[in-house]
């Protein structure tokens, strides 16, 4: 370690990204392997509760806008299941309008990260969640 540089453990996770678009799902992958997280990947909500069911994640970064069900109707769908209700669910929006931060955590999601993307923001985010377990509801 150099010297004037603290020690900064992060937990790594397993985290499963739900991205429809191809150039945003890189964009995630690569600050995601960056900080040494493993990524999971699926591109629809039918897809995401499938993987979520399969490969148990320790996060979901979860696109709202899908091609077959919305990302909120699929955090709804996995907080509903006893298998994956425990796994924080953080939607990924480029909605920021009043209202929209109220129902995306009324859909069960822990919270959400505005697009464009603010790589550190969503880094110590998850830092955050992964080492509270996921139970902190009151991180932007």
């Amino acid at each position: 370690m150099r010297p004037g540089r603290r020690s900064c453990r992060r937990r790594m996770a397993r985290i499963l990204v739900v991205e429809d678009t191809p150039a945003n799902m890189k964009l995630m992958l690569l600050i995601l392997a960056t900080a040494g997280h493993s990524a999971l990947q699926a591109a629809t909500g039918r897809d995401a509760i499938a993987v979520a069911l399969a490969e148990k994640p320790d996060l979901i970064l979860m696109d709202v806008q899908l091609p077959d069900m919305d990302g909120l109707s699929a955090a709804r769908e996995l907080k509903a299941l006893a298998a994956t209700r425990h796994i924080p669910i953080v939607a990924v929006t480029a909605m920021a309008m009043r209202g929209d931060r109220e129902r995306i955590l009324a859909a069960g999601c822990d919270g959400y990260v505005e697009k464009p993307i603010d790589y550190r923001k969503l880094l110590d985010d998850i830092a955050r969640r992964i080492q509270a377990g996921g139970a902190d509801r009151t991180v932007p």
